[in-house]
């Protein structure tokens, strides 16, 4: 039978855990390139920013300085204060568990029309969470020569219990957003109702078992408590695994979102353009009898909505005999 507790099995679960880390950091790096083409949509002003991707951009980038600062204590080849760097570690790493959660927890507000019954106890959750995940210096290490930084000793009983209370606060979160996805308040699109609801509840689905399973395996190990190495060897793909569905919903959703304007607005466009040139017409001819001895005819913007603007344009300035010669009207005195 194996002895976890050996210094050899130890610093062999050590070097697994090092090689572990750097796949991890490789695969992030592919999710964060692929992904940057929407990031910087946002940076040109191509997209309009709104208050919740605060969250959004603090988890990708959160987790990118916890990799990157997990890569550099595994590859220290001098002293260091090793403690400072894997408190940073610590710190960062729990916040993208929160933050992936703070993710479906913002779109599910949004869902539900940020009733206060909702917002209110999602919030207290939140709180709840982030307590837990800061609670205290929960990893210590310490620098070996020939071994670079390791990690000696680990608070397994408060990580585990951060790891279950996310579990719990996915599953509410998924339970509210199939509530009231299953139960609309008011009037639902019938063009793009069904696809929204496919795509939210799908997205929410994915996620819940995608998190759900990485941190039940995190908590798994934590509660066995083989060694200081193996306690903490699952947290990284955890906290990796939930930020990836959780911001790649909210990048669905935002291009769902994108899509579905795109076509009102085409869709808008064609079916206005029929009705409303009769419409516009009509206007020009009280305007041309109120101004028949004006060289040209000009409509005040202000009294057509936007869309009329942008479709009937040609019909707002043009030279009064055109319409004369056409008009079935006797415009003279």
């Amino acid at each position: 039978m194996v002895d976890w507790q050996s210094p050899a099995e130890i610093a062999r679960d050590a070097a697994v855990f090092a090689k572990f880390m750097h796949v991890l950091l490789g695969l992030y790096i592919w999710e964060f390139c692929m992904s940057l083409p929407f990031d910087y949509d946002y940076i040109r002003g191509k997209r309009k920013f709104h208050w919740p991707l605060v969250f959004y951009f603090a988890n990708r980038y959160v987790l990118l300085f916890a990799l990157v600062g997990i890569a550099v204590s595994l590859n220290v080849s001098g002293p260091i204060n090793c403690q400072a760097l894997y408190t940073f570690n610590q710190v960062f790493g729990n916040a993208t568990v929160g933050l992936a959660s703070i993710n479906l927890s913002i779109r599910t507000m949004i869902i539900w029309g940020l009733k206060w019954y909702i917002v209110g106890p999602l919030v207290a959750v939140i709180i709840g969470h982030w307590t837990i995940l800061l609670h205290g210096v929960l990893l210590k290490a310490a620098f070996f020569p020939g071994q670079g930084c390791v990690i000696t000793q680990t608070s397994s009983t408060l990580l585990a219990t951060a790891f279950i209370y996310a579990m719990a606060f996915d599953l509410i979160v998924l339970l509210l957003t199939g509530i009231r996805l299953a139960f609309p308040l008011g009037r639902r699109s019938v063009s793009g109702g069904s696809k929204l609801f496919n795509l939210i509840f799908t997205d929410g689905l994915i996620f819940f078992i995608v998190a759900f399973l990485s941190n039940l395996i995190a908590t798994i190990f934590m509660l066995v408590d083989l060694n200081p190495v193996m306690s903490v060897i699952a947290n990284v793909p955890a906290a990796i695994g939930s930020t990836i569905v959780a911001t790649r919903a909210v990048r669905r959703l935002n291009n769902f979102s994108a899509q579905q304007n795109a076509e009102i607005i085409a869709s808008t466009r064609g079916s206005t353009r029929r009705f409303r040139i009769g419409r516009t017409a009509q206007q020009i001819t009280t305007m041309v009898f109120k101004q028949r001895r004006s060289d040209s005819i000009h409509l005040p913007l202000e009294s057509l909505s936007a869309t009329e603007r942008d479709d009937d344009s040609d019909f707002l300035d043009f030279p009064r005999e055109s319409f004369v010669k056409s008009s079935p009207y006797d415009l003279k005195k």
